[in-house]
């Protein structure tokens, strides 16, 4: 166990969204969260279709950037814990301080093309100063099955340090087509770009003092390896205007992603390629799961308009890391609201709710990669500086449900996240 888990991480969403995908590569998204029925250049991801009712002909673009802080704690009860009620507290910190996006579309007549780049997946990493649970009680019980007596920090020491990363960079191309006064189509395809990897160490030794095991090593790894993987995703959408109702639909095919590893140092107490998952050459499943999201705004006033949307990821059908995917209850459940009012000609403020619902699994989860329930807010502003230039701003808040893992007899974790995103975009129209 502590060899096959020490250094396996996978990666997880920067933002909102699934495991491995972040929904929100618009600033807009940020401040009112339910884009799904927008009729906006930020649809060319969250509703391609919807381009075909933009309200006049031309070239539309979009610049954004986004800054994420996260930290993730576990709050661990272990037997031999010599602390009071046989508690630690561990926290991680993980930082996105710019992610980029990129949109553009260009219409005329029933046509428009539309593209964008963005980073669709991961783009953080997190590091635990203070260790993981899981090595200090794997480290105690080894110390005390030998010397039968209690474990008290002063008998080890665990020394670890490893840069971790990994981001999908997503190059977005698609045509929407307006058949009729009513009805938009859309259809394209994402080309994802995977890169990380992992370069640390680790080691745990007895201090002296402790009969029979004085200065032994109990265990000593070495990682230096980095990983690269691509895969395709095919996007097809629909939205049918109504009035004043607004209803978009897409829906992201399931991207079949494998990863490979380039290793330079692979070592478990000194043995060479002892990690099974970070040998040179290896391949790793890392599939972004399909992505069915269904809108409906409506226009309450001229100048008040508010969505409710849905999203559904695929996760169980998506191959994950050591097949992690069969030990989900269900896949992701979104539920996102968000309102926008004009409240003059040169401003318009938003805000939205997000609730999102994993099927984790006690299996599933672990000090290294964990996931917890959550809702978010968001709220901001849209500032229409001339005609053609509108700067958006935002902020994003995410509150976690803490998950409980009964690790063993006496044994539990108790998982817990935060997480603030700030926005600030410009969007400009010849």
């Amino acid at each position: 166990m502590f060899i096959g888990t020490a250094l396996l991480m996978v990666s997880i969403s920067t933002f909102a969204g699934g495991y491995l995908t972040n929904t929100n590569q618009h600033v807009s998204f940020l401040r009112m969260l339910a884009r799904g029925a927008s009729i906006d250049i930020d649809g060319v991801y969250s509703n391609p279709a919807g381009l075909s009712f933009l309200p006049e002909d031309g070239l539309y673009l979009s610049l954004n950037g986004q800054s994420a802080y996260q930290t993730r704690t576990i709050d661990a009860t272990f037997p031999l814990f010599p602390e009071e009620g046989n508690r630690r507290y561990y926290e991680g910190k993980a930082s996105a301080p710019f992610i980029p996006s990129f949109q553009g579309a260009y219409k005329k007549g029933p046509w428009t093309v539309s593209g964008s780049f963005a980073v669709v997946g991961g783009g953080g990493k997190a590091s635990f100063d203070n260790g993981l649970p899981m090595f200090d009680s794997m480290v105690m019980s080894t110390i005390a099955t030998a010397t039968s007596g209690m474990v008290t920090p002063e008998m080890y020491t665990i020394n670890s340090a490893m840069d971790g990363s990994q981001f999908i960079y997503g190059v977005q191309l698609g045509v929407t087509y307006r058949v009729n006064d009513w009805l938009g189509v859309f259809a394209g395809g994402r080309m994802n770009y995977f890169t990380g990897g992992y370069e640390g160490f680790l080691t745990a030794t007895v201090r002296d003092g402790v009969p029979g095991l004085a200065g032994q090593e109990l265990a000593s790894i070495e990682l230096d390896c980095d990983q690269t993987g691509w895969g395709l995703t095919p996007i097809l959408g629909a939205d049918v205007k109504l009035g004043k109702w607004n209803i978009g639909l897409k829906y992201e095919f399931m991207t079949n992603l494998n990863i490979e590893n380039k290793t330079r140092k692979n070592t478990v107490n000194g043995q060479e390629d002892a990690l099974e998952d970070y040998k040179d050459g290896v391949n790793t499943p890392n599939d972004i799961p399909a992505l069915l999201s269904a809108a409906v705004g409506y226009e309450i006033l001229p100048s008040l308009r508010a969505s409710v949307e849905y999203h559904h990821f695929f996760d169980k059908a998506a191959g994950m890391a050591g097949g992690k995917e069969k030990y989900l209850d269900h896949g992701t459940h979104e539920f996102l609201v968000g309102a926008e009012w004009d409240v003059m000609k040169y401003l318009t403020v938003s805000g939205g709710y997000q609730l999102t619902n994993y099927g984790q699994t006690d299996q599933f989860q672990s000090d290294t990669s964990f996931s917890c329930d959550s809702y978010s807010l968001g709220f901001g502003a849209a500032v229409h500086m001339t005609k053609h230039l509108t700067l958006n701003v935002a902020y994003f808040w995410t509150n976690y449900t803490d998950y409980t893992k009964q690790v063993a007899e006496g044994a539990q974790n108790v998982y817990g996240r935060t997480n603030k995103v700030f926005g600030l975009g410009i969007d400009y129209k010849f």
